[in-house]
């Protein structure tokens, strides 16, 4: 298939490089604000199609599908925009933000028969369930840390006087919403949505949330989830059980995965490429758009699982005070 991408930053081309890996995808066109910009990044692939506008981008007849990795402000109105005009959508995380958006997007692709995916790598990957599998070996689970904190390469630039878009409210970025979406993914998917949550974040002079923690409450287990933008976390994650405690190295590629029953220690899951882990998304994108019936669960699971994680980072936003211009 043919598709296009909006963005020139270091995650797409870890998409392009995973979706060659499937075999099924072929690249047709780069969208950028800046054509030579663009020019320069397509050259890497072959490519010299080059938009500047995703409205030009949406009248190309030869894009069947578009891998959106803009910021996170411009989501919904680019993935709408892209759904009208025919083209199937995976959109990067956050897939909007707020639920209202995720759920007027999802309800317009299904009515127009296209595929609207966010693009989360833990969901397609098969360590994913590897360690559903591991989950009945630690017994009865009492509580649970997931943690992705990591120093931005863009917090230099922020110390200089500069608003990189990663710290930019204006962009609905932050700590939450760029790193912490790991951990509300894996803690809804593996264990259901919470009784009662309690969140607080602490913020940097731009107004962006440097970093913020939940505490998410079940009638069996607590369960805490931490992010950071400024600083650098080395500890990983893990999930305790009264028989046995499973680590996980990184919760955003579900990698470094250890079973520890006892003072014993397996490896589950050892340590892979970027571009490995983004084939599974990418090669999950193209079955649902080829076989839709066939895949009919799989993607209304998805589906219902990203409303469910923008719905739960809406309340986490609102306990912990942060907010974007434009949304309440």
């Amino acid at each position: 298939m043919h598709y296009a991408v909006i963005g020139t930053g270091w995650i797409v081309d870890s998409y392009i490089q995973g979706a060659a890996l499937t075999g099924k995808w072929e690249l047709a066109a780069v969208c950028s604000r800046s054509r030579e910009k663009g020019l320069q990044f397509g050259s890497n692939y072959g490519v010299s199609t080059v938009y500047t506008s995703v409205e030009e981008l949406a009248a190309d007849p030869a894009v069947e599908a578009v891998y959106v990795a803009s910021p996170n402000r411009f989501h919904y109105e680019q993935s709408k925009l892209l759904l009208n005009a025919g083209k199937h959508v995976l959109c990067e995380k956050p897939i909007t933000v707020s639920p209202e958006e995720c759920e007027e997007l999802q309800q317009l692709a299904a009515a127009k028969g296209l595929i609207y995916m966010e693009a989360i790598m833990m969901l397609h990957l098969p360590q994913r369930q590897a360690v559903l599998d591991a989950l009945p070996q630690l017994g009865r689970i009492t509580s649970a840390h997931f943690d992705f904190s990591q120093l931005s390469s863009k917090y230099p630039a922020l110390l200089r006087g500069e608003l990189p878009n990663i710290f930019n409210p204006k962009m609905a970025t932050g700590s939450l919403m760029d790193l912490g979406v790991y951990c509300v993914y894996p803690t809804l998917d593996w264990f259901g949505e919470p009784e009662k949550i309690n969140a607080s974040a602490r913020f940097l002079p731009t107004g962006a949330d440097e970093s913020c923690t939940a505490i998410f409450e079940y009638p069996d287990k607590l369960l805490t989830l931490t992010c950071s933008k400024t600083g650098q976390s080395h500890l990983g994650s893990e999930i305790l059980g009264d028989r046995g405690t499973l680590v996980i190295e990184s919760i955003s590629k579900l990698t470094g995965i250890r079973l520890f029953p006892g003072n014993d220690s397996r490896l589950i899951w050892g340590d892979e490429e970027k571009p490995t882990l983004m084939s599974g998304e990418s090669m999950d994108f193209y079955r649902f758009i080829k076989d839709p019936e066939g895949t009919q669960k799989e993607y209304e699971r998805a589906s219902k699982l990203s409303l469910s994680v923008s719905r739960t980072m809406e309340k986490i936003r609102r306990l912990s005070g942060i907010r974007f211009p434009d949304y309440s």
